[in-house]
């Protein structure tokens, strides 16, 4: 990548990636430092691009780093059909008893947290039936790190909008990072390119299979700013 950034995409998630996983979501910042590098990546790469699961928005007002392109709720931003689910997953979200201070409605997507939990097999077993319920009103819920998240069924994800922007940019080179199960999609996106790395941003509950699809793996987003400074 650092040999042709005229030619090359960077691809980042954002929690664990960007910023540390914190208690509360809404507490998550990338620290200057990181914030520091994005904005001279910006400079250098024909394009920068933070594809999250949380809502664009969420994220531009986190990183404020002009010239980044900001993707919200893991890529189904970019997909029209997305659009008109959004009142039912936050019908969906009413009806669910699960704590508010745990519920991350994201628009089109909603996470349900279990990060606090004393007993967590037993916080696992209610959101199974939270999935269930989804999935019996046609929605999409799947398990990522201390989290349950639903969304629609629309096929799109962080994979699809990571080829999106690819081919819309003519671009074939591609840096891609994440640390959670919807950044695998990500790093599929791009096995077919001839030029790509990927850095899995392993936690203990990171899934394992993201280590197996990356060219570069580290344990931190202190460790991660550190690959950030040589591209």
């Amino acid at each position: 990548m650092t040999t042709a950034p005229g030619e090359s995409a960077i691809f980042l998630d954002f929690d664990g990636v960007l910023a540390p996983i914190v208690d509360r979501p809404e507490d998550a910042y990338p620290p200057p430092e990181t914030r520091a590098e994005l904005a001279r990546l910006c400079g250098r790469y024909a394009l920068v691009a933070i594809v999250s699961g949380r809502a664009g928005a969420d994220v531009r007002a986190r990183v404020d780093v002009d010239g980044l392109v900001y993707v919200g709720s893991h890529g189904l931003e970019l997909d029209r059909q997305a659009e008109r689910w959004r009142h039912q997953i936050a019908d969906f979200v009413s009806d669910v008893p699960w704590p508010p201070a745990e519920t991350e409605l994201k628009g089109l997507s909603v996470a349900f947290h279990f990060r606090h939990r004393e007993d967590e097999r037993q916080a696992v077993l209610e959101l199974e039936e939270i999935a269930a319920r989804a999935n019996d009103d046609g929605l999409v819920a799947r398990f990522g790190r201390k989290v349950l998240e639903v969304l629609p069924p629309v096929g799109s994800n962080k994979g699809t909008a990571v080829r999106s922007l690819l081919d819309g940019a003519g671009l074939e080179r591609a840096f891609v990072a994440g640390d959670d199960t919807t950044d695998l999609d990500a790093f599929r996106a791009v096995d077919d390119l001839a030029h790509r790395v990927r850095v899995a941003v392993l936690a203990p509950e990171s899934p394992e299979l993201l280590a197996e699809h990356a060219e570069i793996v580290v344990h931190s987003t202190e460790e991660f700013l550190d690959v950030l400074r040589i591209l």
